[in-house]
């Protein structure tokens, strides 16, 4: 299998700590702690803000952390090589999802190519050997129509009249052109995997794939404070089935991968950085199979501060703040073996999704149920926090 390695100089952003930086971290004696990564090292924080939920509902979380020194714990090439699974010393720190008590939220269809591939998916029934002649019929038909246009807009509601009159109307489309967005529950609170973890797909699927996204940082007021990036793991095969089984399409161990850090808007980064930004994918097999793809936050159809408005608000109130993945443009194609069967992962895929400005989330491909189980929940944190304070 594929060895995984993480260094300081491949995790971080391209300018390195000069953004505000903020992370979680295993510490044997102390539980999971806040970190800051600074020039410096990696600063435990945790004395002024217990959880990132605390340091993300401040009124400005990148001042409120630049005025806390911390307590430095160590260099950050040490930590993440401690993060990667298998030679793991249980005495030293090792990186966590840089998130806590946030809920962990996903937006679906919100672009063009991505929306196209739904539709193809659900036309396949979840079999891939029928995807590629259904994506000529239906890219032929829908693509083009679909390009620009925005969601809500009349001009949306006139092309989903004409579709329902040619028979082409799909659940998907409805969501990504009508005006509500898709917003569902990725994972459970403190359920998400940080960089170097393994991550998981379900035994059952034969026809699967990363999905690179940039992922939004929200406040229990609904204001986004930063941005990470997410792998949505995704089963095409089963949400292919049907739309119903989208809680078990995503929905498993180790499925939601988030990191490497959260990087908190500051006079270096803000959200015109997050609109603008390019996510790139590489997948490495065991095979020599190699997948490099791109992913271009400009192409999404729903503004990110529309997805925030819709996920939080009076309508749905979130007091631990969340996350919010907001789609992907990249659904893989490219064959892997057999022609017409496009791309599904093998166990022990090395994927990296990376950005200039948020540094590489970077995880290997395991089975669910090989992949450590979830067993450190809110119950557990609380414990641990009060301890550290007794």
């Amino acid at each position: 299998m594929s060895a995984l390695v993480l260094s300081a100089a491949t995790t971080l952003p391209a300018d390195g700590t000069a953004g505000t930086l903020v992370g979680r971290i295993f510490r044997p004696g102390y539980g999971p702690s806040v970190v800051a990564m600074r020039a410096g090292g990696v600063f435990d924080v945790t004395s002024s803000f217990p959880t990132t939920a605390d340091l993300f509902d401040t009124a400005d979380p990148a001042e409120a952390i630049a005025g806390v020194t911390g307590e430095r714990i160590g260099d950050l090439d040490a930590i993440l090589a401690n993060t990667v699974p298998g030679g793991r010393d249980s005495a030293s720190p090792f990186l966590l999802s840089p998130i806590d008590l946030q809920a962990v939220k996903a937006a679906g269809v919100t672009f063009a190519i991505s929306m196209v591939e739904r539709v193809i998916e659900e036309q396949a029934k979840g079999v891939p050997e029928r995807a590629a002649a259904i994506r000529d019929e239906i890219g032929a038909i829908i693509g083009g129509e679909l390009k620009g246009l925005r969601p809500g807009s009349p001009e949306a509601a006139a092309l989903k009249a004409h579709l329902q009159q040619r028979g082409l109307w799909s659940q998907y489309l409805e969501v990504g052109i009508g005006p509500d967005a898709e917003i569902f529950t990725k994972a459970p609170v403190l359920a998400s995997v940080g960089t170097g973890a393994d991550v998981g797909i379900h035994p059952i699927s034969t026809w699967n794939n990363p999905e690179p996204e940039v992922v939004l940082v929200i406040s229990s007021a609904g204001r986004i404070v930063g941005a990470t990036l997410g792998n949505d793991v995704n089963l095409r095969d089963v949400e292919g089935r049907s739309a119903l089984l989208l809680g078990k399409a995503k929905d498993n161990n180790a499925s939601a991968a988030l990191g490497p850090f959260v990087r908190l808007f500051d006079r270096t980064f803000g959200i015109q950085d997050v609109r603008t930004m390019k996510v790139a994918l590489t997948v490495t097999g065991d095979d020599g199979f190699v997948l490099d793809g791109r992913s271009d936050m400009a192409a999404i159809s729903r503004d990110v501060e529309d997805l925030a408005a819709q996920a939080i608000g009076p309508h749905h109130q979130y007091p631990d703040g969340l996350v919010l993945y907001c789609g992907t443009l990249f659904a893989p194609i490219k064959d892997r073996g057999e022609a017409g069967k496009g791309f599904t992962h093998k166990l022990g895929d090395i994927v990296t999704i990376a950005s200039d400005s948020l540094g590489s989330l970077t995880n290997r491909v395991r089975l669910t149920t090989d992949c450590p189980p979830w067993t450190e929940g809110i119950r557990a944190l609380m414990g641990s926090l009060s301890r550290r304070r007794a």
